[in-house]
């Protein structure tokens, strides 16, 4: 098969590879769909250490199920694979099991191919063709989903009376704001300082969009909650200064590890700060609902390219020339 392989820092080389072959109780996938996602550009980057190179990255995917009783089933397809023993797992929280896999990372390959083996259990059945590239976008509009729902739990006024912030116009903080409308927020404000993609969120309804200096921009102490999905030390610490007193702040964005963060505000103005990593498998069944019943939209925002341009498509995005919020390879 052809696969987009990350063979050292800032190189993707379109090369062949060995197709996978699928163990007991997975099921293998012809990839028609793959989006490029913040953790592919860190790994892209060398910034991922979780992701030597050479790698197949890759997993935010769908496809058609090739072989076996369900051959020809359209799906999209959940990375995360849990142990299914733990507390967590059994909880329901498989995204925060000790002993996760995800495809595009040892020793799992990811979706920047023809072909990728998942267990059967991480697939979710797409109802029809006409989706089926939309359907890629379920894994990260579910991260998006997730801090969204982690943040409303944690809130005391009701939904409908909420000021909400997004920083970032990626496809995560994107998915986060059509995630809080289909939620019941009214008040959407999401924040992104790229001039391209400025312009395509504009286009997008559901929200507001602000660069974070225009008229616009959230006073300090003003916003109830605030999803982080860039995760960068500047992001934080306008967060904290952005949330208002009792406010909570969602940090699902992973620009970076250290800095932002004024814990003495966050304890004397009781504000919340919950990491949210992915997804439950709850969340991504609920968002793939969501994304097929048009809840978050005609999600018409996408832009695709051939797997085999992939190194042009990161080049891309790192040098923010690229305006789409996803771009999505096609093998």
């Amino acid at each position: 098969m052809k696969a987009l392989i990350n063979t050292a820092v800032d190189t993707l080389e379109y090369q062949d590879h060995a197709a996978p072959v699928s163990k007991p109780g997975e099921e293998l996938v012809k990839v028609q769909y793959s989006g490029i996602c913040g953790s592919d550009m860190h790994a892209f980057l060398g910034h991922d250490a979780r992701r030597p190179t050479p790698l197949i990255l890759g997993h935010e995917a769908s496809g058609t199920i090739v072989g076996g009783r369900r051959d020809g089933v359209w799906v999209t397809i959940n990375p995360l694979n849990g142990c299914d023993a733990c507390s967590s797992c059994r909880s329901g929280r498989s995204n925060v099991c000790n002993r996760r896999e995800i495809i595009s990372m040892p020793p799992r390959p990811g979706a920047f191919a023809e072909f990728v083996s998942i267990p059967s259990k991480n697939l979710l059945e797409v109802p029809s063709f006409d989706f089926l590239k939309l359907a890629a976008l379920t894994e990260p509009l579910a991260c998006g989903w997730h801090a969204a729902r982690l943040g409303l739990r944690a809130q005391d006024a009701p939904v409908s009376d909420l000021k909400c912030l997004v920083f970032g116009g990626g496809a995560i903080g994107v998915g986060a704001a059509l995630s809080l409308r289909a939620m019941g927020v009214q008040d959407i404000t999401v924040v992104e300082v790229n001039p391209l993609r400025l312009d395509t969120l504009n286009g997008i309804s559901g929200f507001e969009v602000s660069d974070g200096r225009d008229p616009k921009a959230a006073a300090p102490g003003s916003v109830d909650l605030i999803i982080d999905g860039v995760g960068l030390a500047s992001t934080r610490a306008s967060a904290c200064e952005l949330a208002k007193p009792g406010g909570v702040i969602s940090h699902i964005g992973l620009g970076s590890g250290e800095g932002g963060v004024d814990v003495r505000r966050l304890t004397l103005q009781e504000i919340t700060f919950i990491g949210t990593y992915t997804y439950t498998p709850q969340d991504f069944c609920d968002t793939g609902a969501a994304i097929f019943s048009g809840q978050l939209g005609p999600l018409d925002w996408v832009e695709t390219r051939p797997l085999s341009d992939g190194q042009a498509a990161f080049d891309d995005i790192r040098n923010g020339r690229a305006a789409a919020p996803k771009i999505i390879l096609v093998p």
